[in-house]
C-alpha cells in the first residue's frame, strides 16, 4: 500500500514518539507500507523542523527521512481538479500523480473538509483515521 505523507505528518513523526505518524514510520515495513511524499513536502518539513527543537531535527536527519520514497512534484492534473489552497495543491497533485492509495494529512482543514475523504480513488485520511480502519479490517 503506498501512502503518501504530507508535511503535516512528516513534522508530527519527527516531532513525537508516541503518535500516529511515528506509528506509520515504525511499522511500515512490517505492514507493506510505503511511505511517499515529494520534495516540496520534505522542503517544508525541513523549514519547520527547528520549531519542534534539536530532538526532533536529529530523528528527522537520522531516521525519518531515509525511510520516505519521493516521487516528483506535480502541477498538473489530467481530470477536473478544483482545490482552492494553491500551497497545497501540489501536495494533492503529487499523491494523484503517484498513485497513492491514501493522502494522510493532520490538515482537515484544508484538505478533508474541501475535497473530502477521497478524490479520484485517492482516500483522504489523517493517520490516526487510517490506522484505526486498517485496525478495524484486521490489518495490524
Amino acid at each position: 500500500m503506498k501512502l503518501f505523507l504530507d508535511s503535516s505528518v512528516l513534522l508530527a513523526a519527527a516531532g513525537s514518539a508516541d503518535g500516529a505518524s511515528r506509528f506509520l514510520f515504525l511499522n511500515a515495513a512490517a505492514q507493506g507500507w510505503r511511505l511517499l511524499s515529494s520534495p516540496y513536502c520534505v522542503d517544508e518539513t525541513v523549514r519547520n523542523l527547528r520549531k519542534l527543537g534539536p530532538k526532533a531535527t536529529a530523528y528527522w536527519r537520522a531516521s525519518l527521512s531515509l525511510h520516505l520514497i519521493l516521487v516528483p512534484i506535480e502541477l498538473a492534473f489530467d481530470k477536473v481538479l478544483v482545490f482552492p489552497k494553491a500551497k497545497d495543491r501540489p501536495v494533492l497533485l503529487s499523491a494523484l500523480g503517484a498513485d497513492a492509495d491514501a493522502l494522510l494529512t493532520l490538515d482537515e482543514a484544508d484538505f478533508q473538509r474541501v475535497i473530502g475523504a477521497q478524490i479520484y480513488g485517492l482516500q483522504v485520511r489523517s493517520p490516526g483515521q487510517f490506522l484505526m480502519e486498517q485496525r478495524a479490517a484486521g490489518l495490524i
